[in-house]
């Protein structure tokens, strides 16, 4: 078990303690506990269905545990009221895997949403909020456009641009790197990356993608028939004696750039 990084404070910002969830039969998660410190990036690896963006739904409180507890912003979230989690999502925004955003919306109107939504901006400023966010993750020059007239990388930076009109502490991102191309999946690990040490931002990611886990990951969480199975570095998990964990790596090397079979890895 590694460490908190050593410019973090020692009280984590995220925290699963002991964390149950089954939904019938199937038992997603098992004694799960892992912690995440300000400012740093955790990425949650594993295969399909082990329970990685159900532990995202737990922590912005979508969903809620059968027994343990889930810290999120430094509270406990467990049986918060939605009020409460109203609140806390002010503090947490989450980025989803099909980017969530407003169809009738443009591209620009989609990223100033929450910003005129806290009622203290004249339209000047929400403007100019919103020119510079849409530079920052590269899309300024799509402003004007639907969300239909994008890919699905640039939909995904734009649904990064609006989490961080929210003016969040901490974002999640489910699965960057799917079901787009290879020089997107790097553009989009360079963002979260620039935005980790641009905003001190605290980060969750969601993957499967080895190569995107390797740049951005302060620590690593690997879930395995509803466990975590191994919390530590990128380092430590190249050293891990657990099977599955070895055969992850070995997976990930083999596989060629740009076949998309559900692993797929981008250099």
């Amino acid at each position: 078990m590694s460490h908190p990084p050593e410019n973090s404070e020692q009280k984590p910002y995220v925290e699963f303690q002991h964390v149950y969830k089954a939904f019938g039969d199937n038992h997603v998660l098992e004694d799960v506990s892992f912690q995440v410190f300000p400012g740093e990036t955790l990425c949650i690896l594993g295969r399909s269905g082990v329970g990685k963006s159900v532990s995202l739904h737990h922590i912005m409180g979508f969903l809620k545990p059968d027994s343990g507890r889930v810290i999120v912003a430094f509270e406990d979230i467990t049986e918060a009221t939605e009020a409460h989690l109203e609140r806390i999502r002010k503090k947490v925004t989450m980025v989803f895997q099909n980017g969530a955003l407003f169809d009738s919306l443009t591209v620009g109107e989609n990223v100033a949403f929450p910003l005129r939504e806290r009622h203290d901006l004249d339209e000047q400023q929400i403007y100019q909020i919103v020119d510079g966010l849409l530079d920052m993750v590269g899309v300024k020059a799509m402003r004007d456009l639907l969300p239909s007239d994008l890919s699905t990388g640039m939909k995904r930076s734009v649904a990064i641009a609006r989490a961080l009109s929210a003016q969040p502490e901490c974002i999640l991102y489910d699965e960057p790197t799917t079901m787009v191309d290879p020089l997107m999946a790097q553009l989009l690990g360079d963002l979260i990356q620039k935005l980790k040490h641009q905003l001190k931002l605290t980060s969750i990611v969601v993957t499967h993608d080895m190569r995107l886990a390797k740049k951005l990951a302060d620590r690593i969480v690997f879930l395995h028939e509803a466990r975590a199975i191994f919390v530590g570095t990128v380092h430590e998990m190249e050293r891990a004696h657990e099977e599955v964990v070895q055969e992850f790596l070995k997976l990930d090397e083999l596989i060629v750039p740009g076949r998309d079979d559900g692993y797929q890895a981008y250099t």
